[in-house]
């Protein structure tokens, strides 16, 4: 049987991903926003155009939180209504399924509505991309690669953390995470000091954009897609993509949308040619609200999957949970 720790944790990122879908991000004094703030004040400090320095900046970003986690849980040790409720406060500060697929949704209105300059300021709130002289279908393109990247970077990956490392998993993940954002990029001031931040992000979610692929492939009848297309695009197009990670949730999507992704992206000024994923039409500004259903499944999976992996906790480590071991 499951230890009360085990379930303790089960029930608190079920809760956690409970209040995300009914509250949403805070909007007001938000965790990950005030850690990006405080990241920012660190980097000014400590930034210089070195691997080793930007190595240093990462770990001690990512080893507070990773100490808070850790705080947190001997704070809640032995009172499991406790554990439950830190754990669901932790799930619900570092998710971001819900705000994803609202800004799918009013990104969807502002392209159904011909408001190209709306959608093309809107875009900022997804992704990163040079916005200024995108088209609805490049809008459109880069609202879908974005929606299926940050299904994994901002829902499956902090879930299956929490459920395998608790409050520490998901505080670490997210840390790490939001310093790929700020600092992961392949520009002048980043190259050395960020490649660091960039490799942990990148270790951080082999596992999880694997698994998003897979739940992006299993929910594609629900978009009116193919299973098998969806999983035959995986296979073959998600190496392609030059980010280990991206590309599965990207190639899945393209297959389960049956639509066709990738495509010249402008970063910073910076030219970026993606290889195409997928061998159907280029997507529409229809295929935005059919993103936005597919991420909304791929939570509702990834909730079930980190439940069971955080029950399943204590059956693979019985000598932990009080019980009998198997050599008992």
């Amino acid at each position: 049987m499951p230890s009360r720790d085990s379930t303790a944790r089960a029930a608190g990122l079920a809760l956690g991903v409970l209040a995300d879908a009914l509250l949403g991000d805070p909007r007001r004094f938000h965790p990950v926003a005030g850690f990006g703030r405080a990241a920012s004040a660190l980097e000014r400090r400590w930034y210089a155009d070195d691997v080793g320095r930007g190595a240093a900046f990462g770990g001690v970003a990512v080893g507070v939180p990773v100490l808070v986690g850790v705080l947190a849980e001997r704070f809640a040790a032995g009172r499991p209504a406790v554990r439950v409720l830190v754990t669901a406060a932790a799930t619900w500060s570092v998710l971001g399924g819900t705000s994803l697929a609202r800004e799918g949704v009013v990104m969807a209105g502002l392209l159904e509505g011909g408001d190209v300059a709306g959608a093309r300021r809107r875009l900022s709130h997804l992704c990163a991309r040079d916005a200024g002289c995108m088209q609805p279908a490049d809008l459109a393109r880069a609202t879908v690669e974005s929606l299926a990247e940050n299904a994994s970077d901002a829902v499956v990956a902090p879930l299956l953390w929490g459920a395998v490392a608790g409050v520490p998993g998901l505080l670490g993940y997210r840390a790490a995470n939001t310093l790929d954002a700020m600092v992961g990029y392949r520009s002048v001031r980043y190259l050395r000091f960020g490649r660091a931040c960039a490799r942990l992000d990148d270790v951080l979610n082999w596992v999880p954009a694997r698994v998003t692929g897979g739940l992006v492939t299993l929910a594609a009848p629900t978009v009116g897609g193919s299973p098998g297309r969806a999983w035959r695009v995986l296979r073959r197009d998600a190496p392609r993509h030059p980010s280990p990670n991206a590309g599965r949730p990207e190639a899945a999507a393209a297959g389960a949308l049956g639509v066709r992704l990738g495509g010249c992206n402008v970063y910073g000024g910076h030219v970026e040619d993606r290889p195409e994923l997928g061998d159907g039409r280029p997507p529409g500004v229809g295929d935005v609200r059919r993103a936005v259903r597919l991420g909304r499944v791929v939570t509702a999976a990834a909730a079930a999957v980190a439940v069971g992996v955080a029950l399943g906790e204590a059956r693979r480590r019985p000598w932990q949970s009080g019980g009998k071991g198997a050599w008992s």
